[in-house]
């Protein structure tokens, strides 16, 4: 039997897991991460940790299996919280959970468990990890979790080999459902538990609030994008095709360009994001406004209206060779081969059929059909059947 690590979140996935870890034999240890301590910015009738470490503890008791409070604010606040920072300062818009399983959970959070002599940590996470000899050698494939509706590869895509060769999802063969009655039946305190809806480090925050201690407030232009004119279409069409490095990077400049003609005012270029329908506060529009691209250097939002603007559409993205990662470094010939790829560049989408294929300076992930709202600073990734193979932040 293992000595088995549970990061333990007070919720009722990880402890079914702390559970079935400890029916099966092993010996379980449990430790709950404490990665948040500033409450100026979360809502205090929401603020998760007091009360999700407790409800850790008391199922910690019931299995009678050891278990610690594990701070790791400062490492998390360096490594997540500036981060977000300084991606967001640049006009891109950061993913903090997929960061924190990447920089935390699987890295500062592995390590203590190591020191510990944890063979493995296990999570709750819905995912699956599968073992295959490649060349008489291990390797780990990141599978989706057996609940679609649950499935949380997404948020794990950024693993490398090493991080999934000590990582367990016990988890990841189990429906929600199935989870529930297992806690109900164990009599454990968080079987009706509602799953945590926030950032992965607060809870549910006040994220204007948060973004404006380090961001400052700066008046600029909402230029406003029609979608019917002769020279914006051609220019919008264009814009769709990008593909290459240099398109994209011309992407950030090229919606000036355009026609179009300042309609109100924003607080900051920082504080918007490609896609965002609400707190652009302009009415007297026959259709809903939608910021179509941030101009942070020139503090510009171009909007336009309605869902279905071409400005919102692309045919491709691009990922830039050090911000990317191979989950199996063996698949990448296979994958830049396959037309049987699927991507998400966002949690909870409907998967869409792409190409990988390499560039100067990285990759460019090519779209079936025009896709609305890529967002820079978040991941895509990329799937071969069940099976995550690459990610990478979108430029």
């Amino acid at each position: 039997m293992a000595r088995i690590v549970v990061g333990m979140s007070g919720g009722v996935d990880s402890s079914v897991v702390a559970m079935l870890l400890k029916q099966q034999g092993h010996e379980v240890i449990g430790l709950f991460m404490r990665n948040w301590n500033d409450a100026s910015v979360t809502l205090e009738d929401e603020c998760p940790w007091i009360d999700d470490s407790r409800d850790a503890m008391l199922v910690a008791e019931h299995l009678e299996i050891p278990f610690q409070v594990l701070d790791l604010s400062a490492v998390y606040k360096e490594r997540i919280v500036d981060y977000m920072f300084e991606e967001y300062g640049k006009g891109r818009t950061p993913n903090p959970d997929v960061l924190c399983n990447r920089e935390i959970k699987f890295d500062v959070f592995l390590d203590e468990a190591l020191k510990l002599g944890a063979d493995f940590v296990a999570t709750g996470h819905y995912v699956r990890k599968e073992v295959v000899l490649v060349d008489g050698i291990e390797e780990y494939r990141l599978m989706c979790g057996k609940d679609k509706n649950k499935d949380q590869s997404y948020f794990l895509c950024q693993l490398n080999q090493f991080q999934l060769s000590k990582a367990l999802f016990p988890i990841g063969d189990l429906e929600k459902s199935e989870v529930r009655r297992l806690a109900t039946e164990g009599g454990l305190g968080t079987a009706a538990k509602k799953d945590s809806q926030g950032l992965c480090f607060i809870g549910h925050v006040s994220l204007p609030d948060f973004l404006q201690q380090k961001l400052k407030v700066k008046e600029g232009d909402v230029i406003e994008i029609e979608s019917d004119g002769v020279a914006s279409k051609r220019e919008l069409e264009r814009m769709q095709s990008m593909q290459g490095l240099e398109d994209f990077r011309h992407w950030h400049s090229s919606f000036s360009s355009l026609d179009g003609k300042v309609i109100g005012k924003h607080q900051g270029a920082h504080f918007y994001t490609r896609g965002q329908r609400r707190g652009l506060q302009i009415g007297g529009k026959p259709l809903p406004l939608f910021v179509l691209q941030t101009d942070v250097l020139n503090n510009i939002i171009y909007v336009g209206q309605g869902e279905d603007h071409p400005g919102l559409l692309s045919m491709g993205l691009f990922v830039m060779e050090n911000e990317s990662c191979w989950v199996r470094p063996s698949m990448r010939s296979k994958v830049l081969n396959s037309n049987d790829l699927m991507c998400k560049f966002r949690y909870r989408q409907t998967s869409v059929s792409c190409t990988l294929n390499v560039h100067d300076f990285g990759y460019q992930v090519v779209f079936s059909e025009p896709q609305k709202a890529i967002t820079s600073g978040q991941f895509v990734a990329i799937y071969l059947e069940d099976e995550i193979v690459f990610s990478g932040a979108i430029l």
